[in-house]
């Protein structure tokens, strides 16, 4: 059952319910004792469960003034710094884990808080776009330390790992040649010659619970804060060298390859079209993630100093209907929170949560590949999860084991990792994963009660897919 053996210490940074449930499949997996265990986490949330599995925990509220305070005591080379929190600065931990020697690992990349809600700040600033350029700043001069892997979760994470199966699953299915792709450069160009031109992240979460919303109330199947963070921030896209309007309301980036925009507006504000096996065609949210950057980066094919081709990518999230509802009203609230906060967990009485990649654009139309995860599989495969944290704690722990294996390459992402042993640590924890072909595409039943500006010419621009 364990699939790797780690010899040094692993220190929490934040104990919600992606800790708790990542927890016990660090006890599973990897072969360390309970005793080498620490939680630091603001919160006393979880303190029951790391009782129950003998791990050490400490309640303590990291900040600019005393994380070094903290966390240097519990750190030495070869240790692992897991990463879970909100608003503590990941920039300023992960240079904490390359001065001690340690692994880092997170699932998205935060500022010190406020930062992503500074009403003072310019909408660029306070993008995800930017917070990517700063953490991958530190890769100067640094090619050589130890491992830390960037935005390791579901998504960001397991679904880059997901892009590449689904490329040489069309491929396969195309007559295409993919060859052996393994650098960047051939990956772009494999996605290039198949003429991928757009890449959602396409989720619907169906979970239900037998206790309903209230008033002022947030209820979520993962991090309320984590969400609220997210959706508050702008709007953001990967944009794709197919598109031909840029929106009214869009911001370009004067730093970095550009290959990204962003809206003058929230994510939770926002929403585009998309599709997946079981739900079919709905309106997701478009909340800003990384790898809706790092895709298109990634995906990049140049020409020289011309960008010669480069998909469109963006997350499409319908979360869960409780989730939907506390949207709503913490919209209608000016973005500010609700009072109180809930986890579904043991109250979701059904549904399931179906996470995966859609690429279009090809001869085959639209390729849907992910997990079809449900909340009684996920019941019986690992304690404290839903079906989403599951789908997050699993690739959590999938990165740190490919960390473990690969303990000297410096700062990488998701897309920069050799994508088969990730998948294959998380498969036992995906439920059914499945790859379906769609001659769906944003255009369908559309200007028949009303006519609609569309460009259909290309259905697969930003244009057709965003509802406005």
């Amino acid at each position: 059952m364990i699939h790797v053996k780690f010899a040094g210490k692993i220190v929490f940074v934040g104990f919600g319910s992606i800790g708790q449930g990542v927890l016990p499949l660090i006890l599973r997996h990897i072969g360390t004792a309970s005793d080498r265990i620490t939680i630091v986490t603001a919160e006393d949330s979880g303190r029951a469960e790391a009782e129950h599995f003998g791990v050490k925990f400490h309640k303590s509220a990291l900040t600019r003034e005393n994380y070094r305070q903290v966390l240097e005591p519990l750190l030495d080379a070869g240790d692992f710094l897991l990463n879970l929190s909100v608003d503590v600065s990941s920039i300023a931990l992960v240079q904490l884990a390359r001065e001690r020697g340690a692994l880092y690992l997170d699932t998205c990349i935060e500022p010190w808080a406020g930062g992503y809600t500074d009403s003072t700040a310019s909408v660029d600033t306070r993008s995800n776009y930017t917070m990517r350029l700063q953490a991958l700043a530190l890769r100067d001069g640094a090619k050589k330390t130890p491992t830390a892997v960037l935005t390791h979760g579901a998504n960001p994470g397991l679904v880059s790992h997901l892009v590449k199966q689904a490329l040489l699953n069309i491929a396969k299915d195309t007559g295409v040649d993919a060859g052996a792709p393994s650098s960047r450069e051939s990956w772009a160009k494999l996605a290039q010659t198949l003429g991928i031109k757009v890449i959602h992240i396409a989720e619907r979460d169906t979970q239900i619970t037998n206790v309903p919303k209230v008033a002022n109330e947030f209820v979520n199947t993962w991090s309320v804060d984590g969400f609220v963070s997210e959706g508050a921030q702008p709007a953001e896209l990967g944009w794709g060298t197919h598109e031909k309007h840029f929106p009214a309301d869009g911001g370009r980036h004067t730093v970095g390859s550009g290959c990204a925009i962003y809206l003058n507006r929230p994510g939770a504000s926002t929403r585009v079209r998309t599709w997946t096996p079981k739900a079919g065609h709905f309106h997701g949210f478009l909340i800003t993630h990384s790898e809706a950057i790092s895709l298109a980066d990634y995906y990049t094919v140049m020409d020289g100093d011309r960008v010669a081709y480069r998909p469109t990518s963006h997350y499409a999230y319908h979360p869960s209907d409780n989730a939907v509802l506390s949207v709503h009203e913490f919209a209608g609230n000016n973005w500010r929170l609700q009072d109180h906060k809930r986890i579904m967990l043991n109250e979701i009485t059904s549904g399931i949560d179906e996470l995966g990649v859609l690429l279009a654009g090809h001869k085959k139309n639209a390729y849907w590949y992910g997990s079809q995860l449900s909340i009684e599989e996920a019941r019986k495969l690992a304690p404290f999860n839903s079906a989403t944290s599951l789908q997050v704690t699993s690739a959590a722990l999938s990165g740190m084991i490919w960390a473990m294996e690969n303990p000297h390459r410096g700062i990488v992402e998701p897309d920069d990792m050799e994508f088969e042993r990730p998948l294959e640590i998380c498969m036992p924890y995906l439920g059914r994963v499945v790859g379906k072909y769609t001659d769906w595409t944003p255009l369908l039943q559309r200007g028949e009660l009303f006519a609609e500006d569309l460009d259909t010419s290309d259905p697969w621009q930003f244009k057709n897919i965003r509802v406005v």
